[in-house]
Protein backbone atom coordinates (compact mmCIF):
# COMPACT_ATOMS: atom_id res chain seq x y z
CA UNK A 1 0.00 0.00 0.00
CA UNK A 2 1.20 3.47 -0.76
CA UNK A 3 1.52 6.84 0.88
CA UNK A 4 0.58 8.89 -2.15
CA UNK A 5 -1.89 8.92 -5.05
CA UNK A 6 -1.52 6.63 -8.03
CA UNK A 7 -0.64 8.37 -11.30
CA UNK A 8 -3.41 8.35 -13.91
CA UNK A 9 -2.34 7.98 -17.54
CA UNK A 10 -3.18 10.73 -20.01
CA UNK A 11 -4.81 9.95 -23.36
CA UNK A 12 -5.01 11.97 -26.57
CA UNK A 13 -8.68 12.67 -26.01
CA UNK A 14 -7.83 14.29 -22.67
CA UNK A 15 -5.33 16.65 -24.26
CA UNK A 16 -7.85 17.75 -26.84
CA UNK A 17 -10.46 18.24 -24.13
CA UNK A 18 -8.03 20.21 -21.99
CA UNK A 19 -7.41 22.70 -24.78
CA UNK A 20 -11.06 23.54 -25.23
CA UNK A 21 -12.66 26.76 -24.05
CA UNK A 22 -14.96 27.28 -21.08
CA UNK A 23 -18.28 26.94 -22.94
CA UNK A 24 -17.27 23.40 -23.89
CA UNK A 25 -16.26 22.68 -20.28
CA UNK A 26 -19.65 23.88 -19.11
CA UNK A 27 -21.25 21.56 -21.64
CA UNK A 28 -19.15 18.69 -20.26
CA UNK A 29 -20.46 19.46 -16.79
CA UNK A 30 -23.99 19.33 -18.15
CA UNK A 31 -23.26 15.97 -19.75
CA UNK A 32 -21.84 14.62 -16.51
CA UNK A 33 -24.84 15.82 -14.55
CA UNK A 34 -26.96 13.54 -16.74
CA UNK A 35 -24.74 10.58 -15.88
CA UNK A 36 -24.24 11.18 -12.15
CA UNK A 37 -26.60 9.96 -9.45
CA UNK A 38 -26.05 10.88 -5.79
CA UNK A 39 -27.64 9.62 -2.60
CA UNK A 40 -26.87 9.63 1.10
CA UNK A 41 -27.86 6.78 3.40
CA UNK A 42 -29.58 7.57 6.69
CA UNK A 43 -26.30 7.00 8.53
CA UNK A 44 -24.60 9.77 6.51
CA UNK A 45 -22.61 7.66 4.04
CA UNK A 46 -22.60 9.43 0.67
CA UNK A 47 -22.51 7.68 -2.72
CA UNK A 48 -21.74 9.10 -6.16
CA UNK A 49 -22.62 6.86 -9.13
CA UNK A 50 -21.18 7.77 -12.53
CA UNK A 51 -22.58 5.87 -15.51
CA UNK A 52 -20.10 4.95 -18.26
CA UNK A 53 -21.36 2.08 -20.37
CA UNK A 54 -18.45 1.87 -22.81
CA UNK A 55 -17.19 -1.41 -21.29
CA UNK A 56 -18.63 -3.95 -18.80
CA UNK A 57 -16.38 -2.85 -15.94
CA UNK A 58 -16.63 -0.50 -12.97
CA UNK A 59 -14.21 1.19 -10.62
CA UNK A 60 -14.97 1.44 -6.92
CA UNK A 61 -13.37 4.16 -4.80
CA UNK A 62 -13.75 4.69 -1.05
CA UNK A 63 -12.54 8.08 0.22
CA UNK A 64 -12.08 8.43 3.97
CA UNK A 65 -11.53 11.99 5.15
CA UNK A 66 -8.74 11.06 7.53
CA UNK A 67 -4.97 11.18 7.15
CA UNK A 68 -1.76 12.02 8.93
CA UNK A 69 -3.11 15.42 9.92
CA UNK A 70 -5.79 13.77 12.11
CA UNK A 71 -3.51 11.43 14.06
CA UNK A 72 -3.19 11.83 17.84
CA UNK A 73 0.13 12.78 19.38
CA UNK A 74 2.13 9.63 20.04
CA UNK A 75 0.43 7.68 17.25
CA UNK A 76 1.84 9.19 14.06
CA UNK A 77 1.59 6.67 11.24
CA UNK A 78 -1.60 5.12 12.60
CA UNK A 79 -3.70 6.15 9.56
CA UNK A 80 -1.26 4.27 7.33
CA UNK A 81 -1.14 1.26 9.68
CA UNK A 82 -4.94 1.06 9.69
CA UNK A 83 -4.96 1.24 5.90
CA UNK A 84 -2.89 -1.96 5.85
CA UNK A 85 -5.45 -3.65 8.10
CA UNK A 86 -8.18 -3.24 5.51
CA UNK A 87 -6.49 -5.85 3.28
CA UNK A 88 -6.32 -8.56 5.93
CA UNK A 89 -9.80 -9.89 5.41
CA UNK A 90 -12.88 -10.10 7.60
CA UNK A 91 -14.42 -12.38 10.19
CA UNK A 92 -15.17 -14.80 7.35
CA UNK A 93 -12.28 -14.20 4.97
CA UNK A 94 -8.63 -14.72 5.85
CA UNK A 95 -9.22 -16.95 8.87
CA UNK A 96 -9.86 -20.62 9.62
CA UNK A 97 -11.50 -19.90 13.00
CA UNK A 98 -12.41 -16.31 13.78
CA UNK A 99 -13.76 -16.87 17.31
CA UNK A 100 -10.53 -18.46 18.48
CA UNK A 101 -8.39 -16.05 16.49
CA UNK A 102 -10.10 -13.04 18.07
CA UNK A 103 -9.30 -14.27 21.57
CA UNK A 104 -5.63 -14.72 20.65
CA UNK A 105 -5.47 -11.27 19.01
CA UNK A 106 -6.87 -9.65 22.17
CA UNK A 107 -4.44 -11.56 24.39
CA UNK A 108 -1.56 -10.64 22.07
CA UNK A 109 -2.42 -6.94 22.35
CA UNK A 110 -2.56 -7.15 26.13
CA UNK A 111 0.85 -8.81 26.15
CA UNK A 112 2.28 -6.14 23.85
CA UNK A 113 0.92 -3.33 26.01
CA UNK A 114 2.53 -4.91 29.08
CA UNK A 115 5.87 -5.04 27.25
CA UNK A 116 5.41 -1.47 26.03
CA UNK A 117 4.70 -0.18 29.52
CA UNK A 118 7.84 -1.83 30.84
CA UNK A 119 9.95 -0.63 27.89
CA UNK A 120 9.12 3.03 28.51
CA UNK A 121 9.18 2.77 32.28
CA UNK A 122 11.88 4.94 33.93
CA UNK A 123 13.12 1.83 35.76
CA UNK A 124 12.81 -0.68 32.93
CA UNK A 125 14.14 -4.16 33.77
CA UNK A 126 15.85 -6.03 30.92
CA UNK A 127 14.99 -9.45 32.32
CA UNK A 128 11.32 -8.57 32.69
CA UNK A 129 11.32 -7.01 29.22
CA UNK A 130 12.62 -10.23 27.69
CA UNK A 131 10.02 -12.25 29.56
CA UNK A 132 7.17 -9.99 28.42
CA UNK A 133 8.41 -9.97 24.84
CA UNK A 134 8.58 -13.78 24.81
CA UNK A 135 4.95 -13.88 25.95
CA UNK A 136 3.95 -11.50 23.19
CA UNK A 137 5.79 -13.57 20.57
CA UNK A 138 4.08 -16.69 21.84
CA UNK A 139 0.65 -15.15 21.16
CA UNK A 140 1.82 -13.76 17.83
CA UNK A 141 2.96 -17.17 16.65
CA UNK A 142 -0.32 -18.70 17.75
CA UNK A 143 -2.27 -15.99 15.91
CA UNK A 144 -0.48 -16.89 12.68
CA UNK A 145 -1.97 -20.40 12.77
CA UNK A 146 -5.44 -18.97 12.10
CA UNK A 147 -4.46 -16.79 9.13
CA UNK A 148 -5.35 -17.73 5.55
CA UNK A 149 -2.87 -15.55 3.69
CA UNK A 150 -4.04 -13.20 0.90
CA UNK A 151 -7.53 -14.67 0.74
CA UNK A 152 -9.15 -11.23 0.47
CA UNK A 153 -7.06 -10.17 -2.54
CA UNK A 154 -7.31 -13.60 -4.17
CA UNK A 155 -11.11 -13.44 -4.11
CA UNK A 156 -10.95 -10.12 -5.94
CA UNK A 157 -8.38 -11.37 -8.45
CA UNK A 158 -10.30 -14.60 -9.09
CA UNK A 159 -13.36 -12.52 -9.95
CA UNK A 160 -11.57 -10.37 -12.51
CA UNK A 161 -10.58 -7.55 -10.16
CA UNK A 162 -7.68 -5.27 -11.03
CA UNK A 163 -5.83 -2.35 -9.45
CA UNK A 164 -6.45 -3.35 -5.84
CA UNK A 165 -4.65 -0.75 -3.75
CA UNK A 166 -4.90 2.08 -1.26
CA UNK A 167 -2.98 5.15 -0.22
CA UNK A 168 -2.61 7.36 2.82
CA UNK A 169 -1.74 11.04 2.70
CA UNK A 170 -1.71 14.01 5.03
CA UNK A 171 -5.39 14.69 4.30
CA UNK A 172 -7.04 11.40 3.39
CA UNK A 173 -7.00 7.63 3.06
CA UNK A 174 -8.46 5.94 -0.01
CA UNK A 175 -9.18 2.40 -1.15
CA UNK A 176 -9.87 1.38 -4.73
CA UNK A 177 -10.04 -1.36 -7.35
CA UNK A 178 -12.00 -2.32 -10.43
CA UNK A 179 -14.26 -5.30 -11.16
CA UNK A 180 -16.43 -6.56 -13.99
CA UNK A 181 -19.70 -4.72 -13.56
CA UNK A 182 -21.62 -7.96 -12.96
CA UNK A 183 -19.50 -8.42 -9.82
CA UNK A 184 -20.67 -5.20 -8.19
CA UNK A 185 -22.44 -7.00 -5.37
CA UNK A 186 -19.17 -8.75 -4.51
CA UNK A 187 -17.57 -5.34 -3.98
CA UNK A 188 -20.42 -4.22 -1.72
CA UNK A 189 -20.14 -7.41 0.32
CA UNK A 190 -16.36 -7.18 0.76
CA UNK A 191 -16.12 -3.42 1.27
CA UNK A 192 -18.92 -3.24 3.81
CA UNK A 193 -17.58 -6.19 5.79
CA UNK A 194 -13.99 -5.00 6.00
CA UNK A 195 -14.98 -1.52 7.22
CA UNK A 196 -17.88 -2.48 9.47
CA UNK A 197 -15.91 -5.22 11.20
CA UNK A 198 -12.13 -4.63 11.11
CA UNK A 199 -10.27 -7.63 12.50
CA UNK A 200 -6.76 -6.21 13.17
CA UNK A 201 -5.38 -9.46 11.87
CA UNK A 202 -1.53 -9.48 11.64
CA UNK A 203 -1.48 -5.99 13.13
CA UNK A 204 2.02 -6.25 14.53
CA UNK A 205 3.31 -7.89 11.36
CA UNK A 206 2.02 -4.96 9.31
CA UNK A 207 3.51 -2.46 11.73
CA UNK A 208 6.92 -3.81 10.76
CA UNK A 209 6.00 -3.50 7.08
CA UNK A 210 5.18 0.17 7.71
CA UNK A 211 8.43 0.58 9.63
CA UNK A 212 10.34 -0.86 6.66
CA UNK A 213 8.59 1.64 4.37
CA UNK A 214 9.85 4.36 6.67
CA UNK A 215 13.41 3.02 6.46
CA UNK A 216 13.32 2.92 2.67
CA UNK A 217 11.56 6.22 1.98
CA UNK A 218 12.92 8.37 4.80
CA UNK A 219 15.79 6.96 6.83
CA UNK A 220 17.71 5.68 3.77
CA UNK A 221 16.61 8.42 1.40
CA UNK A 222 18.40 11.81 1.55
CA UNK A 223 15.45 13.72 0.08
CA UNK A 224 13.06 11.83 2.37
CA UNK A 225 15.12 12.86 5.39
CA UNK A 226 15.21 16.46 4.19
CA UNK A 227 11.45 16.63 3.63
CA UNK A 228 10.69 15.15 7.06
CA UNK A 229 13.00 17.61 8.80
CA UNK A 230 11.67 20.46 6.66
CA UNK A 231 8.06 19.90 7.72
CA UNK A 232 9.04 19.62 11.37
CA UNK A 233 10.77 23.01 11.12
CA UNK A 234 8.17 24.76 8.95
CA UNK A 235 5.23 23.81 11.21
CA UNK A 236 5.55 24.51 14.93
CA UNK A 237 1.98 23.69 15.99
CA UNK A 238 -0.06 22.24 13.14
CA UNK A 239 0.01 18.45 12.61
CA UNK A 240 1.12 18.94 9.00
CA UNK A 241 4.58 19.04 10.59
CA UNK A 242 4.43 15.32 11.43
CA UNK A 243 5.36 12.52 9.00
CA UNK A 244 2.49 10.53 7.47
CA UNK A 245 4.55 7.35 7.66
CA UNK A 246 5.05 8.02 11.37
CA UNK A 247 7.95 8.52 13.73
CA UNK A 248 9.75 5.26 14.44
CA UNK A 249 9.01 5.38 18.18
CA UNK A 250 5.32 6.08 17.49
CA UNK A 251 5.12 3.04 15.23
CA UNK A 252 6.53 1.02 18.13
CA UNK A 253 4.11 2.56 20.62
CA UNK A 254 0.93 2.04 18.60
CA UNK A 255 -1.28 -0.85 19.75
CA UNK A 256 -4.42 -2.52 18.47
CA UNK A 257 -6.36 -0.65 21.12
CA UNK A 258 -5.01 2.62 19.67
CA UNK A 259 -6.08 1.52 16.18
CA UNK A 260 -9.58 0.68 17.43
CA UNK A 261 -9.89 4.13 18.99
CA UNK A 262 -8.71 5.71 15.74
CA UNK A 263 -11.25 3.67 13.76
CA UNK A 264 -14.08 4.56 16.14
CA UNK A 265 -13.35 8.28 15.78
CA UNK A 266 -12.74 8.60 12.05
CA UNK A 267 -14.24 5.68 10.16
CA UNK A 268 -17.77 6.95 10.57
CA UNK A 269 -20.27 7.14 7.65
CA UNK A 270 -20.36 10.93 7.52
CA UNK A 271 -16.58 10.96 7.06
CA UNK A 272 -16.64 8.62 4.06
CA UNK A 273 -17.65 9.10 0.43
CA UNK A 274 -17.89 6.23 -2.05
CA UNK A 275 -17.83 6.74 -5.81
CA UNK A 276 -18.62 4.06 -8.40
CA UNK A 277 -17.88 4.73 -12.06
CA UNK A 278 -18.61 2.41 -14.95
CA UNK A 279 -21.21 0.11 -16.45
CA UNK A 280 -23.63 0.14 -13.52
CA UNK A 281 -27.31 0.82 -12.85
CA UNK A 282 -27.72 3.61 -10.23
CA UNK A 283 -30.97 2.14 -8.90
CA UNK A 284 -29.34 -1.20 -8.29
CA UNK A 285 -26.30 0.45 -6.71
CA UNK A 286 -28.57 2.28 -4.27
CA UNK A 287 -30.38 -0.90 -3.37
CA UNK A 288 -27.08 -2.71 -2.75
CA UNK A 289 -25.78 0.25 -0.72
CA UNK A 290 -28.82 0.10 1.53
CA UNK A 291 -28.52 -3.67 1.87
CA UNK A 292 -24.85 -3.73 2.81
CA UNK A 293 -24.10 -0.34 4.38
CA UNK A 294 -27.32 0.79 6.10
CA UNK A 295 -26.19 -0.75 9.41
CA UNK A 296 -22.70 0.78 9.27
CA UNK A 297 -22.28 2.72 12.53
CA UNK A 298 -24.77 5.21 13.92
CA UNK A 299 -26.46 8.24 12.46
CA UNK A 300 -25.10 11.66 13.31
CA UNK A 301 -21.65 10.52 14.45
CA UNK A 302 -19.06 13.11 13.44
CA UNK A 303 -15.29 12.77 13.14
CA UNK A 304 -13.39 15.27 15.31
CA UNK A 305 -11.96 18.24 13.40
CA UNK A 306 -8.39 19.50 13.56
CA UNK A 307 -8.58 22.55 15.80
CA UNK A 308 -4.89 23.52 15.96
CA UNK A 309 -4.10 26.58 13.86
CA UNK A 310 -0.52 27.24 12.78
CA UNK A 311 0.53 30.61 14.27
CA UNK A 312 2.07 33.23 12.00
CA UNK A 313 5.77 32.63 11.44
CA UNK A 314 7.96 35.20 13.21
CA UNK A 315 10.86 35.09 10.80
CA UNK A 316 12.86 32.95 8.43
CA UNK A 317 13.78 29.46 9.65
CA UNK A 318 16.89 27.62 8.45
CA UNK A 319 18.50 24.24 9.04
CA UNK A 320 21.00 21.88 7.44
CA UNK A 321 21.45 18.10 7.45
CA UNK A 322 24.97 16.77 7.10
CA UNK A 323 25.51 13.70 4.95
CA UNK A 324 27.36 12.21 2.02
CA UNK A 325 24.63 12.70 -0.58
CA UNK A 326 24.44 15.29 -3.32
CA UNK A 327 23.44 18.74 -1.95
CA UNK A 328 19.70 19.41 -2.12
CA UNK A 329 17.77 22.48 -1.00
CA UNK A 330 14.13 23.07 -0.09
CA UNK A 331 12.61 26.54 0.15
CA UNK A 332 9.06 26.76 1.43
CA UNK A 333 6.58 29.57 2.09
CA UNK A 334 3.41 29.27 4.13
CA UNK A 335 0.40 29.48 1.82
CA UNK A 336 -3.30 28.63 1.92
CA UNK A 337 -5.73 25.71 1.85
CA UNK A 338 -7.55 24.62 -1.31
CA UNK A 339 -10.72 26.43 -0.21
CA UNK A 340 -8.95 29.81 -0.08
CA UNK A 341 -9.55 32.29 -2.90
CA UNK A 342 -5.79 32.53 -3.61
CA UNK A 343 -5.20 28.79 -4.02
CA UNK A 344 -5.58 28.68 -7.81
CA UNK A 345 -3.36 31.72 -8.30
CA UNK A 346 -0.61 30.12 -6.19
CA UNK A 347 -0.94 26.89 -8.18
CA UNK A 348 -0.53 28.80 -11.42
CA UNK A 349 2.41 30.71 -9.99
CA UNK A 350 4.12 27.42 -9.09
CA UNK A 351 3.60 26.13 -12.60
CA UNK A 352 5.00 29.30 -14.18
CA UNK A 353 7.98 29.48 -11.82
CA UNK A 354 9.16 25.94 -12.36
CA UNK A 355 7.05 23.36 -14.15
CA UNK A 356 8.72 21.98 -17.24
CA UNK A 357 11.36 23.29 -19.60
CA UNK A 358 9.48 26.47 -20.42
CA UNK A 359 9.25 27.63 -16.78
CA UNK A 360 11.10 30.70 -15.52
CA UNK A 361 13.56 29.02 -13.17
CA UNK A 362 14.30 26.13 -15.51
CA UNK A 363 15.12 28.39 -18.43
CA UNK A 364 17.27 30.73 -16.35
CA UNK A 365 19.01 28.49 -13.83
CA UNK A 366 19.12 25.11 -15.60
CA UNK A 367 19.45 25.94 -19.31
CA UNK A 368 21.05 29.39 -19.50
CA UNK A 369 23.24 29.75 -16.41
CA UNK A 370 23.86 26.01 -15.73
CA UNK A 371 23.59 26.61 -11.99
CA UNK A 372 21.07 23.87 -11.28
CA UNK A 373 20.59 20.27 -12.22
CA UNK A 374 16.95 20.53 -11.21
CA UNK A 375 14.57 23.22 -9.96
CA UNK A 376 10.89 22.54 -9.30
CA UNK A 377 8.25 24.57 -7.52
CA UNK A 378 4.77 23.48 -6.53
CA UNK A 379 1.94 24.55 -4.26
CA UNK A 380 -0.09 22.51 -1.79
CA UNK A 381 2.39 20.46 0.25
CA UNK A 382 2.01 18.32 2.34
CA UNK A 383 -1.77 18.63 2.03
CA UNK A 384 -4.44 21.14 1.08
CA UNK A 385 -7.20 20.75 3.69
CA UNK A 386 -5.38 23.34 5.80
CA UNK A 387 -2.76 26.01 5.20
CA UNK A 388 -0.14 24.39 3.00
CA UNK A 389 3.31 25.25 1.66
CA UNK A 390 4.52 26.73 -1.61
CA UNK A 391 7.66 24.65 -2.06
CA UNK A 392 10.75 24.88 -4.26
CA UNK A 393 13.25 22.02 -4.56
CA UNK A 394 16.65 22.80 -6.06
CA UNK A 395 19.66 20.59 -6.84
CA UNK A 396 22.82 22.50 -7.81
CA UNK A 397 25.13 21.44 -10.61
CA UNK A 398 28.53 20.10 -9.65
CA UNK A 399 30.81 22.86 -8.38
CA UNK A 400 27.93 25.27 -7.66
CA UNK A 401 27.46 26.35 -4.05
CA UNK A 402 23.98 26.16 -2.55
CA UNK A 403 24.27 29.79 -1.44
CA UNK A 404 24.81 30.90 -5.04
CA UNK A 405 21.78 28.96 -6.28
CA UNK A 406 19.60 30.16 -3.42
CA UNK A 407 20.49 33.80 -4.11
CA UNK A 408 19.61 33.45 -7.79
CA UNK A 409 16.25 31.87 -6.95
CA UNK A 410 15.35 34.84 -4.76
CA UNK A 411 16.47 37.27 -7.44
CA UNK A 412 14.17 35.63 -9.98
CA UNK A 413 11.28 35.60 -7.52
CA UNK A 414 11.74 39.33 -6.94
CA UNK A 415 11.57 39.94 -10.71
CA UNK A 416 8.34 37.92 -10.80
CA UNK A 417 6.91 39.97 -7.94
CA UNK A 418 7.54 43.05 -10.05
CA UNK A 419 5.16 41.80 -12.72
CA UNK A 420 7.45 40.09 -15.23
CA UNK A 421 5.11 37.20 -16.02
CA UNK A 422 3.59 37.48 -19.48
CA UNK A 423 0.11 36.62 -20.66
CA UNK A 424 1.60 33.85 -22.79
CA UNK A 425 3.19 32.26 -19.71
CA UNK A 426 -0.06 32.50 -17.78
CA UNK A 427 -2.06 30.96 -20.63
CA UNK A 428 0.45 28.12 -20.98
CA UNK A 429 0.36 27.36 -17.26
CA UNK A 430 -3.43 27.48 -17.29
CA UNK A 431 -3.52 25.00 -20.16
CA UNK A 432 -1.13 22.64 -18.36
CA UNK A 433 -3.10 22.70 -15.12
CA UNK A 434 -6.38 22.32 -16.99
CA UNK A 435 -4.92 19.29 -18.77
CA UNK A 436 -3.93 17.77 -15.44
CA UNK A 437 -7.44 18.19 -14.08
CA UNK A 438 -9.24 16.96 -17.18
CA UNK A 439 -7.04 13.93 -17.78
CA UNK A 440 -8.12 12.64 -14.39
CA UNK A 441 -11.62 12.28 -15.85
CA UNK A 442 -10.58 10.05 -18.74
CA UNK A 443 -11.26 6.70 -17.09
CA UNK A 444 -13.44 5.11 -14.43
CA UNK A 445 -10.82 5.18 -11.70
CA UNK A 446 -9.97 8.83 -12.31
CA UNK A 447 -13.61 9.84 -12.32
CA UNK A 448 -14.40 8.00 -9.11
CA UNK A 449 -11.30 9.38 -7.39
CA UNK A 450 -11.81 12.99 -8.47
CA UNK A 451 -15.55 13.13 -7.82
CA UNK A 452 -15.38 11.50 -4.37
CA UNK A 453 -12.37 13.53 -3.24
CA UNK A 454 -13.88 16.79 -4.48
CA UNK A 455 -17.20 16.06 -2.79
CA UNK A 456 -15.44 15.30 0.48
CA UNK A 457 -13.32 18.46 0.41
CA UNK A 458 -15.62 20.94 -1.36
CA UNK A 459 -19.07 19.49 -0.70
CA UNK A 460 -19.91 19.12 -4.39
CA UNK A 461 -18.30 16.95 -7.10
CA UNK A 462 -19.13 19.69 -9.62
CA UNK A 463 -16.31 21.74 -8.18
CA UNK A 464 -14.00 19.65 -10.39
CA UNK A 465 -15.36 21.77 -13.26
CA UNK A 466 -15.91 24.98 -11.33
CA UNK A 467 -12.23 24.94 -10.44
CA UNK A 468 -11.44 25.31 -14.14
CA UNK A 469 -13.43 28.53 -14.16
CA UNK A 470 -11.48 29.82 -11.16
CA UNK A 471 -8.20 29.12 -12.97
CA UNK A 472 -9.46 31.01 -16.01
CA UNK A 473 -10.36 33.98 -13.80
CA UNK A 474 -6.78 34.41 -12.51
CA UNK A 475 -5.08 37.49 -13.95
CA UNK A 476 -1.48 38.69 -14.23
CA UNK A 477 -2.24 41.13 -11.42
CA UNK A 478 -3.37 38.21 -9.23
CA UNK A 479 -0.06 36.42 -9.82
CA UNK A 480 1.96 39.46 -8.82
CA UNK A 481 -0.27 40.04 -5.79
CA UNK A 482 0.03 36.50 -4.38
CA UNK A 483 3.78 36.44 -5.06
CA UNK A 484 4.21 39.62 -3.02
CA UNK A 485 1.81 38.46 -0.31
CA UNK A 486 3.06 34.91 0.33
CA UNK A 487 6.64 34.61 -0.99
CA UNK A 488 8.14 36.73 1.76
CA UNK A 489 11.18 36.12 3.95
CA UNK A 490 9.34 36.10 7.28
CA UNK A 491 7.14 33.21 6.08
CA UNK A 492 10.05 31.25 4.63
CA UNK A 493 11.74 28.03 5.73
CA UNK A 494 15.00 26.91 4.09
CA UNK A 495 16.50 23.47 4.55
CA UNK A 496 19.43 21.77 2.85
CA UNK A 497 21.52 18.62 2.85
CA UNK A 498 25.23 19.47 2.85
CA UNK A 499 28.45 17.49 2.75
CA UNK A 500 29.67 16.52 6.20
CA UNK A 501 32.97 18.03 7.25
CA UNK A 502 35.77 15.52 6.80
Amino acid sequence: MRVNYATIRMGLACIILALTALPTQAQNLEEFEKKVTEFTLDNGLHFIIIERHEAPVASFYTHVNVGGVDEPVGNTGIAHIFEHMAFKGTKYIGTNNWEEEKEVIDAMDQAYKAWLYEKFSPNSNDEKLAELWAKFEEYQEKAKTYVVNNEFSQIIQNNGGTGLNASTGADLTNYFYSLPSNKAELWFNLEADRFKNPTYREFYVEKEVVREERRMRTDSNPIGKLVEEFLAVAYTAHPYGRPVVGWDSDITATTIEDARDFYDKYYVPSNITIAIAGDVDPKRMKKLAETYFADFRGKGVQAPPVTTVEPPQRGERRFTIEGNSQPVMLIGYHGVSDTHEDFEALNLLGSIVSSGRTSVLYKKLVEEEKLALQVSAFNGFPGTRYGSLFLTLAIPNQGIELDTLETRIYEELEIIKGGSITQEELDRARTNIRAGIIRGLANNTGLALNFASTYMTKGDWRDVFKQLERYDAVTLEDLSRVANKYLVKEARTVGATVKADS
